[in-house]
């Protein structure tokens, strides 16, 4: 054996999920490319950074920030679709309250099914290559045919339901190959993915009420899915899998050691205890703003900083997780997160000091999802069998748990009138006061798995 192809296997062996074996690959072994860099390397970053747009653009379209309802949509901006259906109510059939069931299915469905499409897809892995056309047809279908109906209740099944699946089904593909790509520069390249996501909020919400106000729903829609589908279509050609697949049709076999670790458990309740709070703001902060006397608009342009800001706190928090101990960037940002809450949109009483807190929470709390490379690079370390991929569906559905929850969750919360009656204009004193409070709570206990672990 070469000195080079030596180096070929010790390296598979160490860096690589337990998914194939030298010996099933023989002699390719010593062609499969280096990880973190390269030309193929990139364009695969870039292709699923560039495929947020279609999975998470679809739903940020959903989101109820200007109205109160009994279940609030979630998503990643101001939901122009989901006011135009309020105020355009006559061309809808059905109770136009139960419009916000849209959000919040879309996003459970897509958060929630990730343990599992995850697990599909690291036990056979030659479903990957089909998954995302699958995925994409069914995305780009299901909103073409939402067109062509008018009840509320086909809109649910449709933008949804099928929707959303569709939407998982891209995702999680999608994301494996950029997994097996990147391993000790794995930090930045989930950074960079994640910033796609904050740069659909920041962006895609103002083209789309443009559209709608100048074409209507339908039209919208229709464009939007053909966009959809000319954007990613080509992109799916150039994520591929770095290792060659193993011609065995036998499943492989899914590690669970580190169900083991406490480090994981301590890490995902962390993970779960921050996404109860982390939607919060992004949902009542454009309403919060209106309430001190500023324009639709202006909330608006508030929650759009707050996404722009997040493009700096995911790639920030990606690079800080190739060079530091997970525990301390989960801290470093659950602590800045927390902060952020507190003083800034806790004592505020005017929009530049909310502007500030929309800066200083969208780089600590809007990176946090950044925090996952390092988790999966520590279990990674913790047991070599750590089946990284997996670990990233866990955490992506423990962040669905948050964000079903704290939709009725954020109704609780809110009062009727000034509940601390201290007599001063904070927001602690307004009806968003216990809102506040546990939005800064839950940040802070996002970071109970670092403490533990550190202080283990």
């Amino acid at each position: 054996m070469s000195p080079g192809t030596a180096v070929t296997n010790r390296h598979f062996q160490e860096d690589e999920p337990n998914t194939y074996s030298s010996f099933e690959l023989g002699t390719e072994l010593q062609s499969i490319p280096e990880p973190d860099g390269g030309r193929q390397a990139w364009l695969v970053l870039a292709g699923c950074a560039v495929i947020q747009a279609p999975v998470w653009g679809t739903l940020l379209k959903y989101v109820n920030n200007f109205r109160r309802s009994p279940i609030t949509g979630f998503g990643l901006a101001f939901g122009v679709l989901q006011q135009y259906y309020a105020s355009h109510s006559d061309e809808l059939r059905g109770d136009v309250k139960s419009v916000p069931i849209i959000g919040t299915t879309a996003t459970g469905i897509l958060y929630c099914c990730s343990p599992l499409t995850f697990a599909v897809l690291s036990r056979w892995p030659k479903l990957r290559r089909f998954f995302g056309p699958v995925g994409l047809a069914i995305s780009t279908a299901s909103l073409i045919a939402s067109t062509f109906v008018s009840s509320v209740s086909a809109l649910i099944a449709t933008q949804g339901v099928l929707n959303a699946i569709g939407c998982g089904l891209l995702f999680a593909p999608t994301t494996l190959y950029l997994d097996e790509w990147f391993i000790r520069r794995k930090g930045i390249a989930y950074g960079l993915m994640w910033a796609g996501k904050s740069l659909d909020g920041a962006v895609f919400p103002f083209i789309m009420d443009f559209m709608l106000r100048s074409l209507g729903w339908k039209n919208t829609l229709r464009i939007w899915a053909a966009a959809m589908f000319a954007l990613t279509a080509p992109l799916l050609f150039f994520l591929r899998p770095r290792i060659p697949i193993s011609q065995s049709t036998r499943p492989r076999p899914l590690s669970l050691t580190f169900l083991r670790h406490k480090d994981f458990w301590m890490l995902e309740v962390g993970n779960i205890m921050q996404s109860f709070g982390y939607f919060l703001p992004q949902t009542f902060l454009s309403s919060y703003a209106v309430s001190l006397g500023t324009s639709p608009m202006v909330g608006a342009a508030i929650l759009a900083i707050f996404n722009a800001t997040s493009i700096c706190g995911n790639i920030g928090i990606g690079i800080l997780n190739d060079h530091m101990a997970v525990t301390s960037v989960v801290l470093f940002s659950s602590i800045g997160s927390a902060i952020a809450v507190f003083l800034l949109w806790g004592f505020t009483s005017q929009v530049a000091l909310l502007i500030m807190y929309a800066i200083v929470y969208g780089v600590f709390a809007g990176g946090y999802s950044s925090t996952w490379s390092g988790i999966q690079t520590h279990l990674k370390r913790k047991s070599s069998s750590t089946d990284t991929g997996l670990v990233f569906g866990l955490l992506a559905g423990g962040r669905g748990i948050g964000n079903v929850i704290s939709g009725p969750l954020s109704v609780a919360l809110l009062t009727s009138d000034n509940w601390m009656h201290t007599g001063r204009s904070w927001a602690f004193n307004s009806e968003y006061g216990p809102l506040i409070l546990f939005t800064g709570a839950t940040a802070l206990c996002g970071a109970c798995g670092s403490l533990l672990s550190l202080g283990r």
